[in-house]
C-alpha cells in the first residue's frame, strides 16, 4: 500500500511538472494579473508589497499540499479539489474585505475633515496650510491621505496634480467632489470654505441614510453568517451522533464527495449573494 501510494504521489508530481513547463507562459499570465490585483490593493491600504509574488506561490503550494494530502492521507480527492479551489481565492477575498474596509472608514471621516478643512480656511490660513493641518491632526486612515498630499506638495508636485492622483487613489466619489471643489476654487476663486461645508453636510446626510441601511440590515447580515456555519454543525451532529455510519460514505465514496463539493460551493456562493444583496449602495 505505501509503494502504491508513493508511486501514485511521484506519477501526479510528475505531471504536475510536465504541466508546469508546458503551460509556463500562460501560468505567468495568470500570475502577473493575479498580482496586479493584489498589488494594487494593497497599496491602496498601503500596505507592503515586496514579496507579493513569493507569497502568492508559496500560499498557492500549501494549498496543493493540503489537497494531496486530502487525497493520499484521507482519500477525499474530489472534496480536496473544491477545498483547495477555495483556499486559492481566500487571500483575494480577505484582501478585498480589508481594502473595502479602509475606504469605508475614510468615507466616514471625510465630512469630519471637510468640516475642519472649511473652519481652518475661514480662520485665514491658505489651503496648503489647511491640508497641513488635516494630515497631523486627522485619524487615520485618512490622515495617511492627506500626508501624502502634502509631502508631495512640499516636494514639488503641483496641488492639483497631487489632488487628482489621490482621487484616482482612493477611487471616492465624496473626495472627488471635494477635490473637484479645491480645484474650481483655485482656479476660478470664490469662497472654499462655504463650499467645502454645503458638500460636508451633503456627505453627512448620505452617510445617516447609510448607517440607516446597515442598521436595518445587521440582523439579516448575522442570520447569513449562521445560515453559512450551520450545514458544518449540522453535518457534524450527524457525523459523531445521529448516523456515523452513513454520514461516512460521504467521504468515502464518489458521490459523497460530489454532494459536499456542490453543498460546499453552494453554501459559500450563498453567503456570498446574501452579504452582496444586503450591501446596498446608496
Amino acid at each position: 500500500m505505501a509503494l502504491e501510494t508513493l508511486i501514485g504521489a511521484l506519477l501526479i508530481g510528475g505531471a504536475f511538472g510536465f504541466l508546469g513547463w508546458s503551460a509556463d507562459g500562460y501560468f505567468r499570465q495568470l500570475m502577473d494579473f493575479v498580482e496586479g490585483d493584489f498589488r494594487e490593493q494593497l497599496r491602496r491600504m498601503r500596505m507592503s508589497t515586496r514579496h507579493l509574488r513569493k507569497s502568492l506561490v508559496a500560499w498557492w503550494l500549501f494549498a496543493a499540499a493540503v489537497w494531496v494530502m486530502l487525497w493520499f492521507v484521507f482519500n477525499i480527492p474530489l472534496l480536496g479539489v473544491t477545498i483547495f479551489i477555495l483556499m486559492i481565492a481566500l487571500p483575494w477575498f480577505w484582501v478585498r474585505r480589508m481594502a473595502q474596509r479602509r475606504a469605508l472608514q475614510i468615507e466616514d471621516q471625510l465630512a469630519d475633515a471637510m468640516v475642519s478643512l472649511a473652519s481652518a480656511i475661514k480662520a485665514g490660513l491658505s489651503l496648503a496650510q489647511s491640508l497641513d493641518i488635516l494630515a497631523q491632526q486627522s485619524p487615520r486612515p485618512i490622515a495617511s491621505e492627506f500626508q501624502q498630499i502634502v509631502g508631495e506638495y512640499q516636494m514639488g508636485k503641483p496641488l492639483e496634480k497631487c489632488l487628482n492622483e489621490a482621487r484616482v487613489r482612493l477611487r471616492s466619489e465624496n473626495f472627488a467632489l471635494f477635490a473637484a471643489a479645491m480645484q474650481a476654487s483655485r482656479e476660478s476663486g470664490g469662497k472654499l470654505n462655504e463650499t467645502v461645508e454645503r458638500i460636508a453636510i451633503s456627505v453627512r446626510e448620505m452617510q445617516r441614510l447609510e448607517r440607516k441601511v446597515q442598521a436595518d440590515t445587521s440582523q439579516a447580515r448575522t442570520s447569513a453568517v449562521y445560515m453559512a456555519c450551520v450545514p458544518f454543525f449540522v453535518l457534524a451532529v450527524y457525523y459523531f451522533v445521529v448516523d456515523p455510519a452513513n454520514t461516512e460514505r460521504l467521504f468515502t465514496t464518489v458521490l459523497g464527495q460530489v454532494f459536499l463539493c456542490a453543498a460546499l460551493v453552494l453554501n459559500v456562493a450563498a453567503y456570498l449573494w446574501a452579504r452582496r444583496i444586503l450591501n446596498a449602495d446608496i
